[in-house]
C-alpha cells in the first residue's frame, strides 16, 4: 500500500526506522495578477470619486494628496476657476472599472500658486506669437510640498507610472494646450516622466532631519556654539514677551482659532501683495476631514490669539504651511514656524520637518537645502528644445548653490558626516 506524503525519518541512535505521516502543505496562494489600465479619462473634481478609492492609491504618507485635503480646496472655492485652478484630474481604470492610477491635475490660466516659476517661459512663448495659457499642471494647489504625482494602486503593473506620464502628454495634445507640468515630484516618479519625454528642472527647499534627538537641547548640541547661542537668544526673547504659546492638534483647534488664523492669513497676503486663495470655508473643511493631522501653533495674548502657524502631519514628516500674526514680536515667526515644529517632531519621533519654499534664513536654524524636482513637457517642438537647453544650463548652477549652502550650515564640523547630505543627482 502506498502512503501519500510520507517522509522517512531516521531517529538518532534508534535501532529502527520510523515513518512519520506529514499532512499535505496548504496550497500556495496564487499571485495576484497586476492591475492594468484600459481606460484613461479626466474628472472635473474629486466629488466624482470616493474618498476610499482615491486614498487607496494616494496612500497615507502625505496628507496633501488625500481626498480630504484636495476636496476641501475644491469645495471651498479655493482651487477653482476664480484662482486659476480648474480641476481636471486624470483617472486610469481597469476593464472592470477599478481605479488603478490617477494624477492630480488642473487646467491653469496663470502660473500663480505653483512655486516653480515659469513666467519667463510664458513671456517668451507669447512674444513669439504663441499662447502659453491655458496649460496643464500636476500639483497640490498653493502647496510647495514634494510628493508623488503619478498615483498608482499597490497592485498596479510596474509600467503604470509611465503609462500615466504618457497619458498626460496625450491629454495635452488632445486639448491643444501649450504644455503640461508636474511640480515637486518624488524620485520614484522622475524616471517615468523622463521616459515620456519630460524635461527635468532642479530646485531646492530647506528641510530639517531628526538624528534621533531626545529633546531640543540635543539638537542644539549638534550646532556650532555661535548658532546655538543665537537660537537660545531668539527663543528667550519670545519667552520674555509674555505671550502664551500652545501647540494644538485636531479637535483642540476651535472655530475661533480658525477665525483668527484666517485673519492672520489675509493680513499676511496684504503685506506681500499676493492673492488670498484660501477661503475661510477651506479651513473648516480641512479640519473636519483631516482630524489629528492638523497641527496649529498659536500665540495668545491674554487669551486672545495674536499669531499662529499651520502644519499638517504625515506618517513621518511635519509639513509647515501658512503663518500670520497681528502683532510684531521679534523672532515670533521663527519660534512658531520652526522651533515649535522641531519640538513637536522630536516629541513624536518624526523623521523630518519640511518648512515650505524659499527662506535662506532657515539654513542657520538647522534646515538644510534639499533638491526638489519638477518635470515639464512642451507641445511646440522648437520651444521645447529651447526650454530643454535652458534647463540643461540651469541644473548645474542650482546644484552648485545647494552644495555651497549645505557647507555653510550651522552644524559643527565634526558632525558633517551625520547630515543628510546626499549628492544632488
Amino acid at each position: 500500500m502506498t502512503l501519500p506524503l510520507q517522509v522517512l525519518v531516521l531517529w538518532p541512535r534508534a535501532p529502527y526506522l520510523s515513518f512519520v505521516l506529514i499532512p499535505p502543505p496548504p496550497p500556495m496562494p496564487a499571485s495576484p495578477q497586476p492591475l492594468r489600465a484600459t481606460r484613461f479619462h479626466t474628472i472635473e473634481g474629486l466629488g466624482a470619486i470616493s474618498a476610499a478609492d482615491w486614498d487607496g492609491i494616494a496612500g497615507a504618507d502625505n496628507p496633501f494628496l488625500s481626498h480630504g485635503f484636495l476636496s476641501a480646496l475644491e469645495e471651498s472655492g479655493s482651487a477653482a476657476p476664480r484662482s486659476g485652478w480648474l480641476p481636471r484630474h486624470l483617472i486610469a481604470e481597469s476593464a472592470d472599472g477599478q481605479l488603478v492610477g490617477a494624477v492630480p491635475l488642473y487646467v491653469k490660466g496663470n502660473s500663480w500658486g505653483e512655486y516653480v516659476f515659469d513666467h519667463s517661459w510664458a513671456d517668451a512663448f507669447e512674444r513669439a506669437g504663441g499662447a502659453y495659457y491655458p496649460k496643464l499642471q500636476s500639483a497640490i494647489p498653493f502647496t510647495p510640498v514634494p510628493g508623488p504625482r503619478l498615483l498608482t494602486h499597490p497592485q498596479a503593473a510596474p509600467e503604470m507610472r509611465q503609462a500615466l506620464a504618457v497619458a498626460l502628454v496625450d491629454i495635452t495634445r488632445r486639448l491643444g494646450v501649450s504644455s503640461v507640468h508636474a511640480t515637486f515630484v518624488t524620485d520614484e516618479d522622475r524616471p517615468a516622466f523622463a521616459a515620456a519625454g519630460f524635461a527635468e528642472r532642479l530646485g531646492f527647499q530647506f528641510h530639517w532631519h531628526n538624528r534621533g534627538y531626545n529633546d531640543f537641547e540635543g539638537f542644539l548640541a549638534d550646532l556650532s556654539s555661535r548658532k546655538r547661542k543665537a537660537i537660545r537668544k531668539e527663543r528667550q526673547s519670545v519667552a520674555d514677551s509674555g505671550l502664551i504659546l500652545k501647540t494644538l492638534v485636531g479637535d483642540e483647534i476651535t472655530a475661533a482659532h480658525w477665525d483668527a488664523f484666517h485673519r492672520f492669513y489675509l493680513a499676511t497676503i496684504d503685506r506681500k501683495w499676493g492673492s488670498a486663495y484660501l477661503t475661510r470655508k477651506f479651513f473648516d473643511l480641512m479640519a473636519a476631514r483631516l482630524g489629528d493631522k492638523v497641527v496649529l501653533v498659536v500665540a495668545e495674548d491674554r487669551g486672545k490669539p495674536v499669531a499662529a502657524a499651520l502644519n499638517l502631519l504625515g506618517s513621518n514628516t511635519l509639513y509647515g504651511r501658512n503663518w500670520g500674526a497681528s502683532v510684531d514680536v521679534p523672532f515670533l515667526h521663527f519660534e512658531l514656524c520652526y522651533y515649535r515644529a522641531l519640538d513637536f517632531a522630536i516629541e513624536r519621533g518624526l523623521t523630518r520637518v519640511e518648512a515650505g519654499a524659499q527662506g535662506e534664513h532657515k539654513l542657520q536654524r538647522g534646515y538644510l537645502p534639499r533638491p526638489t524636482y519638477s518635470m515639464h513637457w512642451i507641445a511646440n517642438e522648437g520651444f521645447r528644445a529651447a526650454v530643454d537647453d535652458f534647463l540643461a544650463h540651469e541644473r548645474p548652477h542650482i546644484a552648485g548653490i545647494i552644495t555651497e549652502m549645505a557647507a555653510e550650515g550651522p552644524f559643527r564640523q565634526q558632525q558633517d558626516t551625520r547630515r543628510d547630505d546626499r549628492p544632488v543627482p
